[in-house]
């Protein structure tokens, strides 16, 4: 099979606002969400009526319904119908695997251009019934006879009607992401302090890009949202120290030291990034904002405690540094998803820890450390919130646009600016890309 093994171009992003769970967004769903974030993208590019090679998204919460969500919102949108699309889905990480997806198509040439994306609802989440009362309703739906129907629901019983309500529970330990933290948290001894700044510098960070119009052709305002509805722009270090913990009170030996300040907060909200080949964008007059370069998945064995749930970060970053010949101190931008700000600390200790990178990583010191100051220097999710699937999507188009601001590196004379991106996922995965900054058209 011939491929042609070019690098996937970034033309450009486009996301809604990010809504509170149960606000802005609680009356619209996933397809409606996903519909506006791609009709932006397809207006600020001129698409209407075009035929894309490929759409790609998912949803980490979806309904039974929506079993083809991503072909549905492209039948909805100002799309030639005949686009293709595909849900897929890698928990928190599906947006970033969705870019890559679309990206290692075109890098082998099987489309020319695509969109990867995701979207997700707290506010909509589905709400399954018990397995009783569900056995039951088939039963009934399969019946032939009056009787055998009133014999299959006559089986119902009132604690059946108890809906399980959806939950962030890993079902091989019960407990949830942050209490998973907590104790990854509480290895590395990451000080509630520390984790206070992370949460300050992401609200005031994204503030000020907001103020200095960064966003202006990032976001479609949906909903009366202009802009991202959890960002609080006045919160200051002496606040966030007044809330109280809400994960890892029930470590022994430990402060709980996570709050609701310092933990991303649950949102809606949907992200779309338009990807293509050079040649393609260059017939258009379109700018190439950055390239995919590369990319990894790693995982960790959090079920037998051996690591943390959300540490596969640590993993990931290393193989694709070396891949690449890189180190953590020749890039221009360092985007880690605030999942908890605990999420970045740690992951950066490790990767600054010589025992840590010995032993797990089989490397002969440590990894390195990163700038803070070229660390999410837009803020990131603990500010902006954190729809699951639409997370990767905005890093990548925020990324993308701040590469193409930079340009030539800072760090790397005469070469493009480079950008890493880590995101850590539900059943201890992460997902990370390598961009690099790419020249007008």
């Amino acid at each position: 099979m011939a491929s042609t093994h070019r690098q996937a171009a970034i033309i450009g992003g486009n996301r809604i606002p990010f809504g509170k769970a149960g606000s802005a967004y609680g009356s619209v769903g996933n397809k409606d969400m996903l519909t506006a974030a791609l009709d932006g993208l397809v207006a600020r590019f001129g698409l209407a009526g075009e035929r894309l090679d490929e759409v790609a998204a998912g949803a980490v919460l979806k309904h039974s319904r929506d079993f083809n969500l991503t072909r549905e919102v492209v039948l909805g949108s100002a799309l030639d119908p005949r686009t293709p699309a595909v849900d897929l889905q890698r928990a928190c990480g599906t947006g970033l695997e969705a870019v890559l997806t679309v990206a290692n198509k075109i890098a082998l040439g099987q489309a020319r251009v695509g969109v990867g994306g995701g979207v997700d609802s707290t506010s909509d989440a589905p709400i399954v019934v018990s397995d009783r009362l569900r056995k039951a309703l088939l039963r009934a739906s399969r019946a032939k006879t009056l009787k055998q129907r009133l014999s299959a629901l006559s089986s119902i019983r009132p604690a059946d009607l108890a809906p399980v309500a959806p939950d962030t529970g890993e079902p091989r330990t019960g407990l949830t992401m942050g209490e998973h933290q907590a104790l990854t948290t509480a290895r590395w001894a990451i000080s509630r302090e520390a984790q206070d700044e992370i949460a300050f510098a992401s609200h005031h960070r994204l503030a000020q890009a907001y103020e200095r119009g960064f966003f202006d052709d990032l976001i479609t305002p949906y909903r009366g949202l202009d802009r991202d509805e959890s960002l609080r722009p006045d919160t200051s270090l002496e606040k966030l120290a007044t809330l109280k913990p809400v994960f890892g009170k029930q470590i022994a030996d430990a402060e709980a030291t996570m709050t609701a300040g310092n933990s991303t907060p649950l949102s809606d909200g949907a992200s779309t990034v338009l990807l293509a080949d050079e040649e393609w964008a260059g017939e258009r007059g379109l700018p190439v904002l950055a390239r995919v370069i590369d990319a990894q998945v790693a995982s960790t064995d959090f079920v037998s405690g051996e690591e943390g749930l959300l540490m596969g970060g640590a993993y990931a970053i290393p193989a694709l540094l070396a891949r690449n010949e890189m180190t953590l101190a020749e890039f221009d931008f360092v985007e880690i998803h605030e999942a908890f700000a605990a999420t970045v600390l740690t992951t950066l200790a490790a990767l600054e820890d010589e025992d840590f990178c010995r032993t797990r990583l089989g490397l002969d010191g440590p990894v390195g450390s990163v700038d803070r100051e070229r660390l999410n220097v837009t803020g990131s999710s603990l500010a902006a919130g954190h729809p699951f699937a639409a997370t990767g999507g905005r890093i990548v188009g925020t990324l993308a646009k701040l590469l193409h601001e930079r340009g030539e590196s800072e760090l790397r004379p005469s070469q493009p600016a480079r950008g890493l991106i880590s995101v850590c996922a539900a059943g201890g995965q992460a997902v990370t890309m390598l961009l690099e900054a790419g020249g007008s058209q």
